[in-house]
């Protein structure tokens, strides 16, 4: 795992520059089975992430732009008449990293339609289920200073994605190699795959037997009762927040060699996964808090066992 981590960082450093960080998020939530919500303003290569990762992890991948007057059926597909029978036409869901641009630009019944396929991996048509590739990822993109016309994501729907990442601005030094490297040509075309769909998904089934002490399992939950009891927010995080966590620390453990996790690998993610499941009480939204900041909080008053 550790090689082919660093085989994956270099062959997207070919195209996206200054992003490990993020690259190794999106790894991560991939071998959990989850999704993630990438946040940042146009053009720091949000797009250009979930697509070189994808090529280089050797996934299919369809990009689907959220507008407004998009339906449900145009997502997940619709039976069509041909030769005077109905046959399925499958929606651009089925792939397996499905990235979707500006998601909160959609209606939130068109939202609603990947809920089933995000949760269950799989999609109800007429009835009948369809199963999903696998594996399958959602990566979600939204635009954190564009708010008109948009359509917020409900809680309930942001419960459902594993992490949150914010993508920022490069370094001066990153930002400066880029602009030599990516005005000569198109690098995206470059890439190699690393490793396959199955290699992937036997990656996964190691997460899963990563050893968890029962004092780990302690700590987090003790994390996300911090956050309940918390009174500059209005709800915690749930037991559902605290699956994600413990199983996002195992991937990461996995990550870096081992087959067990200790809290340095819960650490460093739970702003990640608990940060957009929080609702913060008005009197926080009014100082300027975020929900980075009281998990952090919470992290830090957390006592970590030994």
């Amino acid at each position: 795992m550790i090689e082919l981590r660093e085989r994956l960082t270099r062959e997207v450093g070919k195209v996206v520059v200054g992003q490990e960080r993020a690259l190794e998020d999106l790894l991560t939530a991939l071998l959990v089975g989850g999704h993630v919500l990438l946040e940042g303003v146009p053009g720091v290569a949000k797009t250009l992430l979930a697509n070189a990762t994808a090529r280089a992890l050797g996934l299919d991948f369809r990009r689907v732009q959220f507008t407004p007057d998009m339906l449900p059926s145009d997502l997940t597909g619709t039976m069509t008449l041909r030769s005077g029978e109905l046959v399925f036409r499958p929606g651009p869901v089925f792939t397996s990293v499905l990235l979707a641009d500006e998601i909160n630009r959609t209606p939130p019944k068109t939202q609603a339609a990947l809920l089933e396929a995000m949760e269950e991996r799989q999609v109800t048509i007429e009835g009948e289920s369809r199963p999903l590739p696998s594996p399958f990822i959602v990566i979600a993109t939204q635009n954190p200073i564009e708010y008109e016309g948009t359509y917020p994501l409900p809680e309930a729907q942001l419960d459902r994605f594993t992490m949150r990442i914010d993508i920022g601005y490069p370094t001066l030094a990153e930002e400066a190699r880029m602009l030599t490297e990516q005005t000569v040509e198109e690098p995206l075309e470059s890439l190699r795959p690393v490793t396959s769909a199955r290699g992937v998904v036997t990656l996964a089934e190691d997460a899963k037997a990563i050893y968890v002490e029962e004092s780990v399992n302690r700590y987090v939950v003790a994390v996300l009762r911090h956050t309940r009891g918390d009174p500059r927010l209005y709800l915690g995080a749930s037991p559902r927040a605290g699956i994600a966590l413990l199983r996002v620390a195992k991937a990461r453990a996995l990550a870096r060699g081992r087959d067990f996790v200790q809290p340095d690998d819960v650490k460093p993610v739970a702003e990640h996964v608990l940060s957009h499941r929080l609702i913060l009480a008005p009197e926080a939204r009014s100082a300027g808090l975020s929900g980075r900041d009281l998990v952090r909080d919470a992290v830090e008053k957390t006592p970590v066992p030994v």
